[in-house]
């Protein structure tokens, strides 16, 4: 693995590839969050209604996507504590806590909800099932899936939610060797601008669901569990020694999400460019079930099958990292654990709800990115200000300039989460 520079007040190390390949794969499974029918349905819309007018708005999101998670991750690291575990520990009244966690806890449930209808959804479009018998089939794989997690531990998690993302990369991009999109058109697309309201709300919905609150909640968790206590929890002899290999990890964490984020930047930007090459004008494509049956009118019934298999795949891991999440916010807020099964059955619920009530699956994906929105200042903020204290990271706080990108990226993230919320509760 090559040398990588120093950063956030650590010097720079080598690591050589058979030594650091076995560290990598959080990131890779928090990354799933990147890659749920919430950016599916986002990007899907924003390609077949502007064609390649939002490319820049994928790569900008993506850019930011990185330090976002690499911040989560080496908080992880360095403390041995997730993010929920030490707001629980500063958070001293009994009631901010109680507070803290019930809009956590909420925006956990709305992740949950829409993964669990792009499941459902899926199974729809393969094999003709109800959308709530395919929500039960969708939770029940997720369970199983947990239970992976439980009795297997972190890396077999790790190797089995890759292996879905695989499917996803495959099942979303597919198309694009059919029908590859307008070369000239994508370069134009990296030009930042809006063609009028819808653009921007779009850009909006497409940024918002890139940028979740539970996989920052679950990203510094992952690396907690792959890598276990740092140096903060050694003894004074052994924390001498900590420093070399917490150095090691930041930069395997950096090759980490590095990786993670080219997957998930790609295969959002596919999805785009599959819509914007093959579907722009089409009318119906501002649903999952549309966008599959134009794919299917346009390129033929394999390119929609791979497509809907993607989005299956997509549903059962980004679920089942958010029933992880879900746990992990609260057991550190709550100071309660559960286990993750009874966990996966308590957010599991509402979804099934919703589609048990018959509620259109797309109007369900756009109040869940709503919900969402709420969530993302109070996940960012403590973020970058937890990894910028010496106090909680001690040398390895952020560089100047690593919290000025922090703030800039969360100041841009909650104006257009909030422009999001205007547009779509005042109907403009």
């Amino acid at each position: 693995m090559p040398k990588t520079a120093a950063i956030d007040g650590a010097p720079s190390v080598r690591a050589t590839a058979p030594r650091s390949l076995w560290l990598l794969g959080p990131a890779l499974v928090a990354g799933v969050a990147y890659l749920d029918p919430g950016n599916v349905a986002s990007n899907m819309t924003a390609g077949a209604q502007y064609g390649y007018l939002l490319v820049w708005v994928v790569v900008v999101g993506n850019i930011m996507a990185w330090l976002i998670q690499y911040l989560s991750a080496k908080l992880g690291v360095v403390t041995g504590q997730s993010l929920p575990e030490v707001l629980g520990s500063r958070l001293t009244k009994p009631w901010a806590r109680r507070a803290y966690w019930l809009q956590a806890e909420l925006v956990a449930m709305a992740t949950d909800l829409a993964e669990v209808i792009g499941g459902a959804v899926a199974l729809y479009l393969l094999f003709d099932i109800p959308l709530l018998l395919g929500g039960l089939i969708t939770g029940a794989v997720s369970m199983i899936l947990l239970a992976v997690q439980s009795r297997r531990g972190p890396r077999t998690f790790e190797f089995v939610i890759i292996g879905l993302m695989a499917i996803i990369a495959v099942g979303f991009v597919a198309g694009l060797f059919i029908a590859p999109p307008d070369a000239a058109g994508v370069a134009s697309g990296l030009v930042p601008r809006f063609e009028g309201t819808g653009s921007v709300l779009l850009a909006a919905s497409i940024l918002g669901a890139t940028i979740m609150p539970h996989a920052i909640y679950a990203h510094s968790s992952l690396t907690r569990d792959r890598f276990g206590s740092a140096a903060v929890h050694a003894p004074t002899e052994a924390a001498r020694t900590e420093t070399s290999r917490i150095r090691r990890l930041l930069t395997a964490t950096r090759w980490d999400v590095t990786i993670a984020m080219v997957i998930a930047g790609t295969v959002n930007l596919g999805i785009l460019l599959l819509a914007a090459a093959n579907l722009a004008g089409v009318e119906g494509t501002d649903s999952l079930e549309g966008a599959h049956a134009a794919l299917e009118a346009g390129l033929g019934s394999v390119v929609a099958t791979f497509f809907a298999i993607g989005l299956l795949a997509s549903g059962l891991a980004s679920t089942s990292v958010g029933a992880y999440a879900g746990a992990e916010i609260m057991h550190g807020l709550l100071h309660v654990r559960i286990p993750l099964l009874a966990r996966r059955l308590v957010t599991l619920v509402p979804a099934l709800v919703i589609l048990g009530l018959g509620v259109d699956p797309t109007l369900a994906l756009v109040l869940s990115q709503v919900v969402l929105s709420f969530g993302i200042p109070f996940a960012l903020i403590p973020l970058v200000a937890l990894t910028a204290q010496r106090r909680t990271l001690g040398p390895w706080a952020n560089r100047v300039w690593t919290t000025t990108a922090g703030i800039v990226a969360s100041v841009l993230l909650i104006t257009l989460n909030g422009t999001l919320l205007w547009l779509v509760l005042t109907g403009a």
